[in-house]
């Protein structure tokens, strides 16, 4: 193999992202390497942030129609999070009746009771009440075993007395029983998921982080998209001096430049992106961003000399831009569109010219800056409401417990023809000029994909 990589094929990534264009993910292909690991030998561990570490590398976005509990908890169970392997249910009693919650999609219940009974006549009980750091076997199994149809998980709530804060069906059981298997959780040192949580950089904002750390977040994201900002600065300076164990991601970026200063301010981890999520207009409306193949490798390239780790923010569509991402210096991959429109994301189901749909809204849409979101633009003062991004639909995707572990399997084989069994590896391999690449003309980029049919029916799994 020594002699074939003397053989000058295709283009070093210092020589291709140098030459004043701006890639996207679909504008750039690497050539493949040489294989000699099987596919079950990739790794796709990772750091989110210099102190925190995750079994696979994705989050869900901080957007209000992508990440509620429910994201988040599937999230966490497969391995990543960045809110809080069961949908957590709320159960409420009022009057004469009772009323059943659940965001998966939300569906309310009631069940009406004679007025002169008691509520407690048409409760169930349960005689058993399992903790809440039980494993889904531990409560698969007190289910079997008492033939259970459901069965409340419980944790102390500091005096001795057991509060209910979860609730597990059998239909729950068997229907998890369904999703691949894709490795362990990922975990904080006492046992819980990781949780992360995203603020703004108003004054307002250090209230709501005082009270997320005393919920024991492990990670603070701050949310802005431009993140070379002194608001920015004085925020990262906050979080550093007053909760110095507590990791903090700056962002977005898209240049060495804004990495640099967020960096020497103390950042554990950059987000990169500026314009390339599905729904955003900022590169149309304020003429400034840069394409997501060439921004993640300038961030990631200055980020790797202090060891910052990098999250590829938006424009991610199918596992080969994730392969890309990685590839190119990215830890993590923050995905919106890509999990909008599952059963774990808010919303309620709809129907849109026969397709199945769930409503996803940038975050600088107009819509979403009346519910607050204009403080993420640094506009929440301004008198005119500029919109940089737009409200638009995203077809049912199914559970993103079943759809991730195939998208990583796949990021696991793209690994493999790279030849490299993990990100460390592959991006050795790219910064030292043994993997190369090429930019694809927009034929090459057509022939690439499904192309001469009559129909076809797609299926990615």
């Amino acid at each position: 193999m020594d002699g074939a990589q003397l053989i000058d094929d295709g283009f070093p990534a210092t020589r291709l992202f140098n030459q004043g264009y701006s890639y996207t993910y679909d504008d750039v292909i690497f050539l493949p390497h040489y294989i000699d690991f099987p596919t079950d030998a990739v790794s796709l561990s990772t750091k989110l942030s210099r102190r925190v570490a995750l079994a696979i590398p994705c989050v869900s976005s901080p957007m209000d129609t992508v990440t509620e509990s429910s994201m988040a908890t599937a999230m966490a169970s497969l391995g990543v999070s960045i809110r809080f392997s069961f949908v957590r249910r709320r159960v409420l009693l009022r009057s004469l009746h009772f009323r059943y919650r659940v965001r998966e999609p939300e569906v309310e219940i009631f069940r009406f009771c004679d007025k002169e009974a008691r509520v407690s006549e048409y409760m169930t009980k349960s005689s058993i009440t399992p903790p809440t750091s039980y494993s889904f076997e531990d409560v698969a199994g007190y289910l079997a075993k008492d033939y259970s149809e459901f069965v409340p998980l419980a944790r102390d709530n500091g005096e001795g007395v057991g509060e209910i804060v979860n609730l597990v069906t059998s239909e729950d059981v068997e229907r998890i029983k369904g999703f691949p298997k894709l490795g362990l959780s990922s975990l904080a040192p006492e046992g819980s998921f990781l949780v992360g949580a995203a603020v703004g950089t108003r004054e307002s904002d250090k209230e709501r982080l005082e009270h997320l750390v005393k919920a024991r977040i492990n990670v603070v994201v701050l949310d802005s998209s431009q993140g070379n900002s002194i608001y920015q600065i004085e925020m990262i300076k906050h979080v550093k001096n007053k909760y110095p164990e507590l990791d903090v991601i700056g962002g977005n970026v898209v240049t060495a430049y804004q990495a640099q200063n967020l960096i020497q301010t103390g950042v554990d981890g950059l987000r990169v992106g500026m314009g390339s999520g599905s729904i955003c207009t900022t590169q149309e409306v304020c003429a400034v961003g840069r394409g997501q193949a060439t921004a993640v490798y300038k961030v990631a390239s200055i980020a790797a000399a202090s060891s910052v780790p990098v999250i590829a923010d938006g424009g991610i569509s199918n596992s080969g831009h994730i392969v890309k991402a990685l590839t190119l210096g990215a830890s993590t991959v923050m995905m919106g569109s890509f999990l909008a429109g599952s059963n774990e994301a808010p919303g309620i189901y709809e129907y849109q010219g026969g397709r199945r749909v769930k409503k996803y809204r940038g975050m600088g849409s107009l819509e979403a800056m009346t519910k607050g979101s204009d403080s993420r633009y640094l506009g929440d003062t301004a008198k005119l409401k500029i919109a940089q991004g737009v409200v638009g639909a995203v077809a049912d995707k199914g559970s993103v417990l079943k759809f991730i572990p195939y998208t990583m399997q796949a990021v696991k084989q793209g690994f493999q023809d790279l030849g490299a069994s993990s990100l460390q590896s592959a991006n050795d391999l790219l910064q030292s000029g043994v993997l190369r690449l090429e930019v694809r003309t927009g034929a090459a980029q057509v022939e690439g994909g499904i192309h001469g049919l009559v129909s076809y029916e797609k299926k990615s799994f």
